[in-house]
């Protein structure tokens, strides 16, 4: 898995997040200080999200996007300190 977080994203960044959102921005975002990005495999996704969603106050999203090895990538919203424990969870537990 690859994990990166990015801290007080872009209007650009998020816009571009916006559009790849696999709920189809059918869930608005608030605001948003950071979001943490991790790519794998969609089983180790799944998980992730959930490790995610249960570990911190985020919103977890997929992302859409065209990866030819079939990897998924998942964006955690949130505030700075929510991304950064959700991203030590999922490391620790898979």
């Amino acid at each position: 898995m690859d994990f990166r977080i990015i801290k007080s994203p872009t209007q650009g960044t998020l816009d571009i997040l916006e559009r790849r959102r696999g709920s189809g921005g059918k869930q608005k975002l608030g605001r948003v200080d950071s979001i943490g990005l991790v790519q794998g495999k969609l089983i180790e996704m799944i998980a992730a999200a959930d490790i995610a969603e249960k570990a911190a106050g985020v919103t977890v999203e997929d992302i859409r996007g065209n990866c030819p090895q079939n990897m998924v990538l998942l964006a955690i919203f949130g505030d700075t300190a929510s991304v950064k424990a959700a991203i030590e969870k999922i490391k620790e537990s898979l």
